[in-house]
């Protein structure tokens, strides 16, 4: 048995897939929307898992300063360097910037900003979602 609550938390960002044959290819940009579920055996002594206000402040704060308006680029990008030359903001990751793998960047930093974090779901489009969990 336990209790989890679920904070929505809004951003833009841009990216492109690398060795990838369909549209993503390109550059293009979203519109996303993550959910971050955070899961308690037992509620505190409000009766809440967690203030819903808490995972506002620490998820919320560092998506709009590190990933909000951003290119999220794999670190193999070309286009890197041309960023770099012009002070454009860009956030590089190991693998392709998929919807799974920014899901999981999301959820590592919750994890080490100490949250029960359960799970994060990413909504790239209304249609179209990538969960990662542990």
């Amino acid at each position: 048995m336990s209790f989890s609550v679920t904070r929505s938390i809004s951003f833009c960002y841009g990216h492109r897939l690398l060795d990838y044959a369909g549209k993503c290819r390109f550059l293009h940009g979203h519109n996303g929307l993550i959910e971050v579920t955070v899961k308690k055996r037992r509620l505190d002594r409000l009766g809440m898992v967690m203030d819903f206000s808490e995972i506002k402040t620490k998820i919320q704060r560092w998506v709009d300063a590190e990933l909000d308006h951003r290119m999220i680029l794999n670190e193999r990008d070309p286009l890197i360097p041309e960023l770099k030359r012009r002070g454009e903001p860009y956030v590089a990751l190991k693998a392709n910037p998929t919807a799974e793998n920014i899901a999981r960047l999301i959820f590592d930093h919750a994890k080490s900003e100490g949250l029960p974090v359960s799970s994060i779901r990413l909504w790239e489009t209304p249609s179209s979602a990538a969960v990662y969990e542990e």
